[in-house]
């Protein structure tokens, strides 16, 4: 992935902050400031008998993958939805309770969706995004990531927490944060607030954003802990953190999010990202399908909640460059194919001269 998973402690800035050597600290000092500070049995296996180990003459024998071995498909299934794609996420899940509700009110005091803002396509005319699963809209994306956080915290089942990602415990400012803050569930706008800073000081990616969302179900999954008033900035930190380790070529390092968070200190962050890890049972791995299953879910809570993302008419030019990119897609599907031809039939004439050899 074209980087390490290790804690950095160096005292100079990342190679990628570097290129925006000064300009960090003016453009986000007061609004991280405020974001961070302001905010109102095991079962025995079955005795296997000699007969049901012979695979018969001439059969290969299957080998279970590790991954497949180590839980039910059903139990997975339900338990790690940020591992399987037929699994529904989490803060979709969460989310629809809010949306039943506004459209049940909205029928019953007979509000009017009022003029409808969404533009859709006709015979003469056919509207377009500009985000697309490979290259998604960093603005949008941000906005509806931090609307799964807001429904995570919002409809949690507890307050199951941890100390490590406890705000009263580590604490990102030095500033007195008032016992009351701890009860209130924080709004959508404070959480955009509070991503979008570091995501433009440290100059992530709409990719990035996602794959923290997939990190955070995850470690809610596995660690079996809630999202909740007093953890979430540290939960959210902790999986940008990782996550844009994991898909950056060049990653922020630890050092540098102690120059966004000014009161933060190197030895907490390095701490906080090994419990992450091992809470995570370093299980850093994205599927594909995991990847667009979390896009494409991010989109429907998009609509459900009016956060339209920004539509345009197909030009003539836009048109010719997408078929360009398809076509460039389905030439590199066909080399792809006829390199796995070509070392399918070189590994088939290696296994018969190895015969040969042998015999």
């Amino acid at each position: 992935m074209g980087n390490t998973l290790t804690c950095c402690v160096s005292p100079n800035a990342s190679p990628k902050l570097g290129r925006r050597a000064g300009s960090t600290e003016l453009y986000c000092e007061s609004d991280i400031y405020e974001a961070a500070s302001g905010d109102a049995v095991a079962v025995a296996p079955a005795a296997v008998e000699p007969a049901e180990l012979d695979f018969g003459e001439g059969e290969g024998h299957h080998l279970q993958h590790i991954s497949d071995r180590e839980m039910p498909e059903d139990l997975a299934l339900e338990s790690n939805p940020s591992d399987h794609p037929r699994a529904s996420t989490i803060f979709l899940s969460k989310s629809q309770t809010d949306v039943r509700e506004k459209r049940k009110s909205n029928h019953l005091n007979h509000v009017s969706p009022g003029q409808l803002t969404k533009k859709y396509s006709s015979c003469s005319t056919i509207f377009l995004d500009d985000s697309t699963v490979s290259q998604p809209n960093l603005r949008t994306t941000v906005k509806c990531v931090t609307l799964a956080i807001y429904y995570h915290i919002k409809n949690r089942d507890a307050n199951r927490s941890l100390d490590i990602f406890d705000e009263r415990s580590h604490p990102l400012t030095r500033e007195k944060v008032p016992e009351e803050y701890f009860k209130h569930d924080p709004e959508h706008k404070f959480i955009y607030r509070f991503v979008r800073t570091l995501f433009s000081a440290a100059q992530l990616t709409a990719e990035c954003a996602i794959v923290t969302l997939v990190y955070l179900e995850r470690l809610l999954t596995y660690a079996e802990i809630d999202i909740c008033p007093t953890n979430w900035k540290r939960i959210v930190l902790g999986a940008i953190l990782l996550a844009s380790k994991v898909w950056d070529d060049q990653a922020v390092w630890n050092v540098d999010y102690c120059q966004i968070l000014k009161d933060i200190t190197v030895e907490d962050m390095n701490e906080m990202e090994r419990h992450f890890l091992e809470l995570l049972q370093f299980n850093i791995n994205v599927p594909a399908s995991v990847y667009a299953k979390y896009y494409f879910d991010l989109r429907s809570l998009a609509d459900d909640n009016n956060l339209n993302f920004l539509f345009a008419p197909l030009s003539k030019e836009r048109a010719q460059n997408l078929e360009a990119i398809s076509r460039l897609c389905e030439d590199k599907d066909l080399c792809r194919a006829a390199m796995r031809r070509s070392f399918s039939a070189d590994n088939f004439i290696g296994i018969q001269r190895s015969k040969a050899i042998l015999s």
